[in-house]
C-alpha cells in the first residue's frame, strides 16, 4: 500500500490510500503473450502437458498398493459385476443388442481411468442417456423404414427387409439391416455429442454446465424414469405395441398398452412380478444393512443367474413364447467410422446428450470430491467424459456418463483411486471373451424388471417436492415443470423448459428483489428491515432504503417505485412539476419552509416542506451486486430530482466495484462536492453526516 505524504491529521480517523493499479496491457499485447506462452515448448511444459491432459500419468507415481490396492480391487470387482447385467438390461433402452452396451462399459471405463480426475465416479452406461439415445434410434429406424416396435433382440431383426415395400429412404449400406442400422445411428450420435464436450473442455465452457441447476437436474431425473418405466412396461408384459415418438409419447404409449393387456404373455407377468418382488425385497434389505455389509448385494446378478437357468431348463421361449435375448457373441467388432450424413442429421440430438451427460458427470465429480477433501478440474472432466464417447464411438459404442448409483457402491466398497475402474474393465472383458454366450435364455422381462428397480432412487425424488416448496417455491416450479415437460412432451423439451425456466426464475429474482425501509436497533450503529422487527427506531429527517439485489435495466424502474413508495414521496412526478413554465416554487411541493422566498434561500439549503417528514435519503448499497449503464442514468436522474426538492441522497457500504462503477459513469464528479461526502463506509455514518449536514443548513437558513 502506497504511503501518505503526510501523516493525517489528528482527529481524523483512519486514511485509506487506494493502490495503483498495475499499467493494463492492451489487448492485442494480452493475446499475443498468451499465445507466446501457449506455443513455447520445452520438456516440462511438454511433461506437465501430458499430465494434465492424463491425469493418470501423475497420480499412479504416486500410488500406494499397501494402503490402495485392496479397496481398488474390492470395487472394481463389485462394480464389473453389478455392470454385466445393468449393460444387458440397459440395451432395451438404447434399442441395441447387448453386446454394445458392453463394448462400451470396457471402453468407458479404461479411458476414464486414464484421463478423469475424480476418484471415486463411475462413468459408463447410463439410464437417462440410455434413454435418449434410443429415442433417436429409433425416430431414425423409422425414417429408414424400419420397424422401430421390432425389438433389437429378435433375432428377425437383422434381417434388412423394410417395414414397407413402397418405402426407399434408406440410409445404411446395401444389405445392413436393422441392427446394423440402429448401431450406427447411436455411434454417429455418440460421437457427435463428444465432439461437442471435447470442445466445451478445450474452450474452458466447464461452468456451462452449472446452469443447470440441481431442482432441474432431479425434475429431469424424475420425467424421463417415469419414461423409462412407461417404456420398459410392454417387455414385463410381454405385449407387442408400437414404439411411439414425438410429444405425447408416454400417454400415447400407455393408451397401447391398455389396449393390449388382453395379450400379456403370462410367463413374463408372472416372471417379472417374481423379479420386481425379489430385487425391491433385496435393496430395501441392502438399504437397512447398509453400515453393516461392507460389499452391496450382488442381487442383479444372482437374479439373472437364476432366471437364465430356469428359463433354459424350463424351456420358457419355446413353451410360452416368452421373449429371450437371443445370441449375444463374444469378442470385438472390427472398428468403423461413424457415417457422417448420419452425424449431420442427429447433430442437433447430440446438443442435448452433451449437456445431460456433462452436467452429471461434473455435478457428481464435485459431490464426490468435497466428501472426501481434493478438487476436480471441470473443464478435464468434459475432456476425459467427452473422449469416453468420441473414441468408443469408433468401436461400436454409444453414450456414456457418470452415474450415481454405481458412483456410491464404488465409494461404499472401498474404492480410492480410479483403478477400481480397470479391474470393472476386466470382469466386462472376461463376459464379452468367455461368458456373453451364456444368456442366450435370458427373458427380456427380467432385464425390464432390472431397469425398472434401478429407477427407484430417481423416483423417490418425488417425496422431496414438499420440502423443496417450502425451501424454495420456485425451485420446485422448476422441478415440476421440467418433470412435467419431459413426461407430456419429450425428454429434450423438458431439458429445454427447464434450463429457460430456470434462466427466467433468476431474472425473476433479481428484477423484483425485496426492498425496504431501515431503522436503527436501539442506540447501537446497525439498522435492520423496520417491517420485519419491532422496536427499531426510525431515524427523523433520514429515510434509509435497501434495495436487495443489482440495479440494471430491467429492475430500474422497480428500484423506482419500491423508493417512491416506501418513502411516501414520487420525486419524478414533483421535481417534473416543479420544472414547468410558470410554476412558482413557493407554491410547489419543494417549497421552502419558514416563508422564505425561493429567491432568498440557495438552492442547497433548501429544505423539503413538512408534508415530506424527510431530508435526506441513504441507500444501502451492500446488497447492491453491480450496476449497468441504465442503473448509473437511474441514480443520476434520481439525485437531480431530490436536488430539485431539496433531498439529499447519500450512498452507504459500496462494494469497490460498485464504486468503480460510479466513478467510471460520472455519479462522483467534482461538481457534487468530494467522494467521502457522498459515499460512507456505513449506513450508521451516513446518518450522522445527514443529520449534521441538515443542522448546519438550519443554522445557514436562520442567519439568513
Amino acid at each position: 500500500m502506497e504511503a501518505s505524504p503526510e501523516p493525517p491529521p489528528q482527529g481524523r480517523g483512519l486514511l485509506l490510500v487506494r493502490r495503483q493499479p498495475p499499467a493494463s496491457k492492451g489487448l492485442l499485447e494480452t493475446l499475443k503473450a498468451r499465445l507466446w506462452r501457449s506455443c513455447t515448448c520445452s520438456v516440462p511444459r511438454a511433461q506437465a502437458l501430458v499430465q494434465d491432459l492424463v491425469p493418470a500419468t501423475r497420480w499412479l507415481r504416486e500410488y500406494r498398493p499397501r494402503e490402495d490396492l485392496a479397496g481398488d480391487v474390492m470395487s472394481g470387482l463389485v462394480i464389473g459385476i453389478i455392470l454385466v447385467p445393468q449393460a444387458i438390461a440397459y440395451s432395451l433402452l438404447a434399442g441395441l443388442q447387448p453386446i454394445y452396451s458392453l463394448y462400451t462399459s470396457f471402453f468407458a471405463n479404461l479411458i476414464y481411468f486414464l484421463m478423469g480426475t475424480s476418484r471415486h465416479v463411475n462413468v459408463g452406461i447410463f439410464s437417462l442417456l440410455c434413454l435418449m439415445v434410443g429415442q433417436v434410434v429409433d425416430r431414425e429406424l423409422q425414417l429408414a423404414g424400419f420397424d422401430p416396435s421390432q425389438d433389437s433382440l429378435r433375432p428377425e431383426a437383422n434381417s434388412s427387409a423394410l417395414s414397407s415395400p413402397n418405402t426407399s429412404l434408406v440410409l445404411g449400406p446395401q444389405g445392413c439391416g436393422r441392427d446394423c442400422h440402429a448401431i450406427r445411428v447411436a455411434t454417429a450420435l455418440t460421437l457427435v455429442a463428444g465432439i461437442y464436450q471435447v470442445l466445451m473442455g478445450v474452450l474452458r465452457l466447464g461452468f456451462v454446465s452449472t446452469y443447470l441447476s440441481q431442482p432441474l437436474l432431479d425434475g429431469f431425473a424424475m420425467g424421463a424414469s417415469v419414461t423409462i418405466l412407461t417404456s420398459q412396461l410392454r417387455h414385463m408384459l410381454g405385449v407387442r405395441v408400437p414404439r411411439h415418438q414425438g410429444p405425447g409419447m408416454v400417454l400415447s404409449t400407455w393408451l397401447s398398452l391398455l389396449r393390449s393387456l388382453g395379450q400379456a404373455n403370462l410367463c413374463d407377468v408372472a416372471t417379472s412380478a417374481v423379479c420386481l418382488a425379489v430385487l425391491l425385497a433385496a435393496k430395501e434389505l441392502s438399504d437397512r444393512l447398509r453400515h453393516r455389509l461392507k460389499v452391496p448385494l450382488p442381487t442383479e446378478l444372482l437374479v439373472i443367474v437364476v432366471a437364465t437357468l430356469v428359463s433354459h431348463f424350463g424351456q420358457l421361449h419355446r413353451r410360452f413364447g416368452s421373449s429371450v435375448a437371443g445370441d449375444i457373441p463374444t469378442g470385438f467388432v472390427a472398428p468403423q467410422v461413424p457415417d457422417p450424413r448420419l452425424m449431420q442429421r442427429v447433430a442437433l440430438d447430440a446438443v442435448s446428450l452433451a449437456l445431460v451427460g456433462s452436467a452429471f458427470s461434473i455435478s457428481l465429480a464435485e459431490m464426490f470430491a468435497r466428501s472426501h477433501g481434493y478438487s476436480i478440474r471441470a473443464n478435464q472432466e468434459l475432456l476425459a467424459v467427452g473422449c469416453c464417447n468420441v473414441l468408443p464411438a469408433f468401436f461400436h459404442c454409444f453414450a456414456t456418463s457418470a452415474a450415481l448409483s454405481k458412483s456410491l457402491v464404488k465409494t461404499a466398497t472401498g474404492c480410492r483411486t480410479q483403478l477400481s475402474s480397470v479391474v470393472s474393465a476386466a470382469v466386462v472383458l472376461l463376459v464379452l471373451l468367455v461368458l456373453a454366450p451364456l444368456f442366450w435364455d435370458l427373458q427380456r422381462s427380467v432385464l425390464a424388471c432390472i431397469i425398472v428397480v434401478s429407477l427407484r432412487g430417481a423416483l423417490r425424488k418425488v417425496r422431496d417436492l414438499p420440502q423443496l416448496w417450502r425451501l424454495s417455491p420456485v425451485d420446485a416450479l422448476v422441478w415440476g415443470a421440467t418433470a412435467a415437460t419431459c413426461v407430456l412432451v419429450t425428454t429434450e423439451a423438458g431439458l429445454l423448459a427447464g434450463v429457460l425456466l430456470s434462466l427466467l426464475s433468476l431474472a425473476g429474482r433479481t428484477q423484483r428483489p425485496r426492498a425496504a425501509l431501515l431503522a436503527r436497533i436501539g442506540d447501537s450503529a446497525f439498522y435492520e428491515d423496520a417491517t420485519e422487527f419491532e422496536g427499531l427506531v426510525p431515524q427523523p429527517g433520514v429515510r434509509v432504503f435497501r434495495f436487495a439485489g443489482p440495479l440494471y435495466y430491467a429492475n430500474k424502474d422497480f428500484f423506482l417505485r419500491s423508493l417512491y413508495s416506501l418513502t411516501g414521496l414520487d420525486a419524478g412526478r414533483s421535481a417534473a412539476r416543479r420544472r414547468e413554465p410558470g410554476s412558482e416554487g413557493a407554491g410547489g411541493e419543494g417549497e421552502p419552509v419558514h416563508g422564505k422566498a425561493p429567491g432568498s434561500v440557495n438552492s442547497r439549503v433548501r429544505l423539503v416542506p413538512a408534508a415530506a417528514g424527510f431530508h435526506t435519503v441513504v441507500i444501502d448499497c451492500a446488497p447492491l451486486l453491480f450496476l449497468d449503464v441504465a442503473g448509473m442514468a437511474t441514480l443520476q436522474d434520481l439525485r437531480r430530482d431530490y436536488q430539485a426538492l431539496g433531498v439529499t441522497l447519500l450512498l452507504a457500504c459500496c462494494s469497490p466495484s460498485v464504486r468503480d462503477a460510479l466513478r467510471r459513469g460520472g455519479f462522483l464528479g467534482e461538481d457534487q462536492g468530494p467522494e467521502e461526502e457522498q459515499l460512507f463506509p456505513s449506513v450508521h455514518s451516513a446518518v450522522e453526516a445527514a443529520h449534521a449536514r441538515h443542522g448546519e443548513l438550519m443554522v445557514a437558513d436562520s442567519a439568513l
